[in-house]
């Protein structure tokens, strides 16, 4: 599609919103926050809400019990509080009475419906029902069951409801904020079916208004929602959000320096020199237009090795351990954030727990910093002095890291060590590294909750594939052993010392080369504000403004 119809499109979206929205405001009153989704929405039905395209929607459409505020800390949602039981595995919630969802006409009483306990049994019940076949189901693996196989959600009454587990799991709390546990109704849900991925109904700050499948998203101003500010105002302020879907990212970079969008998110090789000096800073010619906001980001890049196959180290050198600790210790990863991000994210130098966590300590958990003298003895000790004998090692990436893979390749050729890269399309990337097909390749970790365990638990041994995360196939008995004695610790301190033991063994082990803790980067019109940044990188516009429409 020719950047003439992408104008077009996103001009002729404005005018849908102007008049959907509110036909009592003009053209000039309007607040529509505009911005674009190269990658794509599948559904928005919040049961499938996995991927930040879809995350971010569902999180304007949809409420749970609880959220997480800026600093990662559990606060009141629908449920205005709640009780833990003293062995930790009973959950009880008061609902407020006075959610409501958004207008369907599936509801008997003029369209409107009140949230109630038994609407959280059906959408938790419906998460982990196999039919459904939510990928969010491992959320609830630790609910307990009783002798009819019915999951122990229980209303007790119209605003009390109850969870019960089979053993206790400190961060479930924070887990219960994630998308996939948000309210639907049953009515609405049973009435589409599959569909209700295309017709959402939910409690958020916005509602749905229509969706052309990869043309444009609107979303409408929930006049009833719930929530207000400190002065006792009703949010949201906006009134509504405009999504378009062009893929070509130098595209949407020309509909943002236009003004057509209100927000741009991320880094990318086709605009990153043009808005950006090598320090990370706004290039100052667009000071007066744009803001930019940075954060750290709850997100771990790195290199993974496969550590399933059995044979013998001469054969596969990446199950010497000396070898994968020369690869972390062979290039400098401050000058690769500088030259090759221009500033933004932090050299992964600590360990696989990334900068934001309550357990991250940098001064205890010592990663690796750049040494070749180091990386030299490691090969020769490891059997290849100079990298004699060491065979071309391959490794796998997305067309979107070729550029930095190529930086980790010329620097380890200086050693000796040769990285041919195989680069994939990231879809069949993804599919290969969760079939264990591939010895090495590159790897990221978003937190799915504010709580290392979700960060250690992919090297847990019982965390193989298809059970969970562990796509290097790690296995150690003395890390397996902390990692269970963690769950059983519901002090946070005594906990992130577990956590702690368990990231120095990774990095003595090696089976990953961190390469940075990643940084939030947004980019804004000097007409938007009140936009928060969590760690999360969760998009929040219930308290945006937006200025001389």
């Amino acid at each position: 599609m020719s950047r003439f119809f992408y104008s077009l499109s996103i001009f002729l979206f404005g005018l849908l919103l102007v008049v959907s929205c509110n036909p009592k405001k003009t053209n000039q009153d309007k607040a529509i926050f505009k911005y674009n989704e190269s990658v794509g929405i599948q559904s928005l039905d919040p049961a499938f809400a996995s991927g930040q395209a879809a995350l971010w929607p569902c999180n304007l459409l949809y409420n749970g019990l609880v959220d997480l505020d800026e600093k990662l800390q559990v606060i009141p949602m629908i449920a205005k509080s709640w009780s833990i039981s003293e062995d930790g595995k009973q959950y009880t919630f008061i609902l407020r009475n006075d959610v409501y969802f958004h207008d369907s006409q599936e509801f008997a009483f003029n369209g409107k419906r009140r949230v109630l306990a038994a609407d959280f049994v059906y959408s938790f019940s419906r998460i982990l029902d196999p039919e459904v076949a939510s990928p969010g189901a491992w959320i609830f693996r630790n609910v307990k069951i009783d002798a009819n196989g019915i999951p122990q959600f229980e209303a007790l009454n119209d605003t009390t409801f109850r969870i019960t587990l089979e053993t206790s799991f400190p961060p479930f709390l924070s887990i219960l904020a994630m998308k996939y546990c948000s309210v639907v109704p049953k009515e609405v849900v049973e009435h589409y079916g599959k569909e209700f991925r295309k017709h959402p109904v939910g409690t958020g700050p916005f509602q749905f208004q229509m969706w052309e499948e990869g043309i444009k998203l609107v979303l409408r101003k929930n006049s009833t929602y719930f929530e207000k500010d400190e002065n006792g105002k009703p949010l949201p302020y906006i009134d509504g959000v405009a999504i378009t879907f062009i893929i070509d990212k130098q595209a949407m970079f020309m509909e943002f320096m236009k003004g057509n969008l209100d927000f741009m998110s991320g880094l990318d090789p086709c605009y990153k020199d043009a808005l950006l000096t090598k320090g990370g800073k706004l290039n100052p010619q667009y000071e007066d237009q744009i803001t930019l906001q940075t954060a750290p980001y709850l997100n771990t890049e790195y290199l993974g090795f496969l550590l399933q196959d059995k044979k013998d180290g001469k054969n596969n050198p990446l199950l010497i351990k000396e070898v994968r600790q020369a690869i972390n210790s062979g290039f400098d990863r401050e000058k690769m954030i500088r030259y090759m991000r221009n500033g933004i994210g932090y050299g992964g130098t600590s360990g696989f727990v990334p900068m934001g966590m309550a357990s991250f300590n940098r001064d205890r958990v010592k990663g690796y910093a750049y040494d070749p003298q180091k990386a030299a003895e490691l090969l020769k000790k490891a059997g290849f002095p100079n990298g004699k004998g060491l065979p071309p090692i391959s490794l796998s990436v997305s067309a979107s890291y070729l550029d930095l893979t190529q930086y980790i390749q010329h620097e380890l050729s200086k050693l000796g060590i040769e990285i041919k890269l195989d680069v994939q399309q990231a879809a069949q990337q993804r599919q290969m590294m969760r079939n264990y097909q591939l010895p090495f390749f590159r790897g990221s970790w978003i937190a799915d909750y504010p709580d290392a365990e979700n960060y250690l638990s992919l090297f847990y041994s019982k965390n193989f594939q298809p059970m969970g995360s562990n796509y290097t196939h790690y296995e150690n008995p003395v890390f397996d052993q902390i990692f269970e004695k963690s769950q059983q610790v519901t002090n946070d301190k005594e906990r992130n010392e577990y956590y702690t033991k368990m990231d120095s063994l990774l990095m003595e082990d090696a089976p990953v080369v961190v390469l940075f803790y990643d940084q939030i980067i947004r980019f804004t019109q000097k007409s938007i504000s009140g936009l928060e940044i969590p760690a999360t990188n969760m998009l929040q516009l219930k308290r945006v403004k937006k200025t001389g429409n």
